[in-house]
């Protein structure tokens, strides 16, 4: 082991800023989950605060707004997951068969900028396109004699409004993965199926895809498990007293009722519990995978 690690030890050097990273902000902060298990007082701190057991959990399930807010979030994550996931893998396949490297380039910059634009900005921009008055998409359906619409205060339109611009924001930046999956295919497979006869088609899908399968399988598995995270900036930016039937999720509900409410306890109730939503579909995800002879995550 020593000579092992003596050999790769310029690589366990790079991985530990990554390592430190997880420990700093996502294991640490672990310790507050008891708050869930206890009636946090400021004044006592986290571990002299009364123990109250599963109290904020059976409060939790007995509110009427839980199984209005948890519909909410399940369901605006699995249209993520169904609309949103195969995008980058799509993005990253038409940008492999792209022969012109400098323009190939430039439109992989031009689809990654949205990924570090802020939420506060586009939800900015999504406000002034979708005004009902002076918004440039109203006018366009003015030009066609449709009525205005209001899609931000339109409960019918807030998921498909939040769907479309998390994937006009994050599908380029997740084709990073794919192409670098496809840059890790033997180019004698290629060679191999240019001397059979095979289509420019035929190479991407016995080729490529093969090849990014075990990538796509993990990566969705990895998806599964934050089914019900929805992003708070996103929908905190877009939501208003019109759409909150169907906005309200648990991010948000979190906020509202544990934050700005002072009810701490329950605030990390509600994100206990949807982490432990989110651990049961990781973990059957991983097992179907396994079922299906495909590689999971371990």
């Amino acid at each position: 082991m020593v000579r092992y690690l003596n050999k790769k030890k310029y690589l366990y050097l790079l991985l530990l800023p990554c390592v430190a990273y997880f420990l700093v902000f996502n294991y640490v902060p672990m310790y507050g989950v008891l708050m869930a298990f206890k009636d946090f007082n400021f004044a006592k701190g986290i571990v002299h605060s009364p123990w109250v057991g599963f109290d904020n959990f059976k409060y939790m399930f007995g509110l009427s707004d839980f199984y209005k807010v948890f519909w909410n979030s399940l369901y605006l994550g699995v249209l993520r997951i169904v609309f949103g996931f195969p995008l980058p893998i799509i993005l990253a396949l038409l940008l492999n068969e792209m022969r012109n490297l400098a323009y190939q380039r430039v439109t992989q910059t031009v689809i990654y900028l949205p990924h570090f634009i802020s939420w506060v900005v586009i939800g900015g921009i999504l406000v002034n396109f979708l005004s009902p008055a002076w918004g440039i998409v109203n006018i366009f359906l003015k030009q066609l004699g449709v009525d205005p619409v209001f899609f931000l205060a339109d409960p019918h339109y807030f998921r498909p409004v939040v769907v479309l611009s998390s994937i006009w924001k994050e599908s380029g930046w997740g084709s990073i993965i794919y192409l670098a999956a496809i840059a890790g295919i033997n180019s004698e497979l290629y060679e191999a199926a240019s001397i059979d006869g095979a289509s420019r088609m035929q190479k991407l899908w016995y080729v490529t895809l093969p090849g990014i399968k075990s990538t796509i399988v993990i990566l969705l598995i990895l998806r599964l498990g934050q089914v019900m995270n929805n992003g708070f900036e996103q929908i905190f930016v877009l939501q208003n007293p019109m759409n909150l039937d169907v906005s309200e999720v648990f991010e948000t509900y979190a906020y509202r009722v544990g934050i700005l409410g002072g009810r701490f306890s329950f605030g990390t109730t509600v994100g206990l519990f949807t982490s432990v939503i989110g651990l049961i579909f990781l973990l059957a995800g991983n097992r179907i995978a396994k079922l299906l002879k495909e590689d999971g995550i371990w």
